[in-house]
C-alpha cells in the first residue's frame, strides 16, 4: 500500500482530503504566531545590530582618528566577523529563531547564511561542498545587486540626474 494512502488512525485516508480539509487540519496543528510580537522582536534585534554597528564605527573613529566614510568598511568587516563567529558556535541561529527578520536584513544576516551553508556542506569537500553551496546563495545576491545597479543607472541616465560629486 503506498505511503500516502495509509490510514494513520485518523479515520480518513490522506489522499482523500480536499484542499480545504487539509488546510483546516494543517492550521489546527500549526503553532500560532503573533504578528505583532514578530514585528517587535525583529525591530528590536535589527535595531540592536545596527546600534552595535554604530558603536563599532564610533570606536574606529575615536581610536584610529577615522572619518565616518573611512570607518564604514572596517565596521562592516567587524560585524561580518562577529556574525560568522556567532554562527559557528550556533548562537546566531538561536537569536534568529527568536528575532526572525531582524537578523536577516542587515549584512550580518547575509554573513550568517554564507557561513551556515559552508558549515552544512563541509563534509562534501571544500570545492564541491563549501564553495559550490556557499555561492548558490551569493550568486543570486550578486545578480540582484548588479541588475538593480544597472536599472538605477538607466534611470539616472534617462532623467539626466547627476550623481553626488565628492570634492
Amino acid at each position: 500500500m503506498p505511503a500516502n494512502t495509509k490510514n494513520r488512525g485518523t479515520g480518513f485516508k490522506i489522499d482523500s482530503l480536499t484542499p480545504e480539509e487539509y488546510k483546516s487540519i494543517s492550521k489546527k496543528h500549526s503553532p500560532s504566531r503573533s504578528t505583532f510580537k514578530n514585528c517587535v522582536s525583529a525591530f528590536v534585534v535589527g535595531g540592536l545590530i545596527c546600534l552595535i554597528g554604530q558603536a563599532i564605527q564610533r570606536a574606529f573613529m575615536s581610536w584610529f582618528d577615522m572619518t565616518v566614510k573611512e570607518a564604514g568598511n572596517p565596521t562592516v568587516a567587524v560585524l561580518i566577523i562577529i556574525s560568522v563567529i556567532l554562527t559557528s558556535f550556533g548562537v546566531y541561529d538561536k537569536i534568529a529563531q527568536w528575532a526572525g527578520a531582524g537578523t536577516a536584513v542587515p549584512v550580518t544576516g547575509f554573513a550568517n547564511s554564507m557561513c551556515s551553508a559552508a558549515l552544512e556542506h563541509k563534509a562534501e569537500g571544500y570545492v564541491l561542498g563549501v564553495g559550490a553551496n556557499m555561492f548558490k546563495l551569493a550568486g543570486s545576491v550578486i545578480v540582484f545587486g548588479t541588475v538593480a545597479a544597472f536599472v538605477v543607472g538607466l534611470v539616472y541616465a534617462i532623467f539626466g540626474i547627476q550623481g553626488v560629486h565628492q570634492p
